[in-house]
């Protein structure tokens, strides 16, 4: 004889697994199986552990650095430490270095070679490192001046690097030198910081005695340079002017602005503005003559007509004339501009020519007359015979 069924209970729904009373009413809505319930649960679960698990490691391994970073604070004397004394306190070389020595004006590479057959000295400039800044800027534009004491030949000028303090020169040049006169002569390289509107600073030296070097064999030495010299080479003066370009027409201008750093015994300088074709002379120009100043102010455009498919054949010679003591014209000084220069006036022709349809104005230092002259080469001008001649 079967019980009636309790007044309460109420069978469980068709298609669910829920038990009555264990179950909440949100999970008996959902219409998942429960094999996919606790499948869930368990992933979510695991996820939950790994995130604390990563929490805890975490903050035991910032605490273990902490700690050991303490350690070595507290111990740099002890034998277990990693920090070195050399960083506590710096060796003799550091404090030479930081208290004026050689280091701090940088090191230069140079090659040197003497051919006795043909009594020249070839110098190879290769590269320059840890040089002084020049400016405000932090870096330089450094380039390098060569020359011999006492003064044989020509001075040579490196191509201005831009913006570095370890410029790779890559240059060499020849002088000739006498054997008899090696062991008198010295190699003298200035290294300059190239400026536009004012003179070059100077970023070191180096004097190098050829009677001390082995010129038998080819010499490449890293040297140290020194502080500038105290007394600079006799200065010609100075000269700024600017140069503009036009391709399209041709159109070279150039604009004589003003002399500085003149003797004061000349009298009525001027400057002579000469276009050389093929080592020949071209065209010239000349400005007027300024009466009773060491600084003359010129201020006086010419302008030649250059096609450019000549424009890299062509040289620019500007000369500063004046009257010297026996109330004669003499070249004071001059300076060659185009692609057979070298320092600042090479920077300067490529600035014009990259910078087409725009005047760039800059100050160049005058050479010896006779230098720029032997640089040139020129060629004598062919002179057709007279009738009857």
């Amino acid at each position: 004889m079967g019980h009636p069924p309790a007044p309460h209970s109420a069978p469980a729904p068709a298609g669910t697994t829920a038990v009555p009373g264990l179950t909440p009413d949100v999970i008996a809505r959902i219409p998942w199986p429960r094999w996919a319930l606790v499948a869930a649960a368990i992933v979510a679960g695991v996820l939950i552990v790994s995130c604390l698990l990563c929490v805890i490691c975490c903050h035991r391994c910032s605490r273990h650095r902490k700690k050991r970073r303490d350690k070595e604070a507290v111990g740099l004397g002890s034998a277990h430490g990693t920090t070195t004394t050399h960083l506590v306190q710096p060796g003799a070389d550091d404090l030479e270095a930081g208290s004026g020595g050689a280091q701090q004006w940088g090191r230069l590479l140079l090659s040197l070679a003497y051919d006795f057959g043909s009594q020249e000295i070839r110098v190879g400039l290769k590269q320059a490192a840890d040089l002084r800044a020049g400016g405000a800027g932090g870096t330089a534009d450094p380039y390098a001046r060569v020359s011999l004491c006492p003064p044989a030949g020509h001075t040579h000028e490196t191509k201005v690097h831009h913006g570095t303090l370890c410029p790779v020169f890559d240059d060499t040049c020849s002088f000739h030198v006498p054997p008899a006169e090696l062991p008198r002569t010295s190699l003298q390289v200035r290294v300059l910081h190239a400026q536009r509107f004012s003179r070059p600073e100077p970023l070191g030296a180096l004097s190098l005695p050829l009677g001390a070097v082995d010129l038998q064999h080819v010499l490449e030495l890293w040297h140290p340079l020194g502080p500038p010299g105290a007394t600079e080479p006799e200065q010609t003066g100075e000269l700024c002017f600017s140069l503009r370009y036009v391709p399209g027409s041709g159109r070279l201008t150039v604009v004589v602005l003003e002399a500085r750093g003149l003797s004061p015994g000349l009298a009525e300088p001027y400057v002579k503005v000469q276009l050389v074709l093929n080592q020949k002379k071209w065209k010239k120009r000349k400005t007027s003559a300024r009466k009773g100043t060491a600084t003359p102010y010129f201020n006086e455009a010419f302008t030649f007509l250059v096609p450019f498919s000549q424009i890299q054949n062509v040289d620019l010679v500007l000369a500063v004339w004046a009257r010297g003591p026996q109330f004669r014209a003499e070249p004071v000084g001059k300076v060659l501009l185009g692609t057979r220069a070298s320092g600042q006036p090479l920077q300067h022709w490529a600035d014009m020519l990259a910078h087409a349809q725009r005047p760039v104005a800059q100050w160049h230092r005058l050479r010896p007359a006779r230098e720029v002259d032997r640089a040139l080469a020129l060629q004598p001008r062919l002179r057709l015979p007279l009738p009857g001649s």
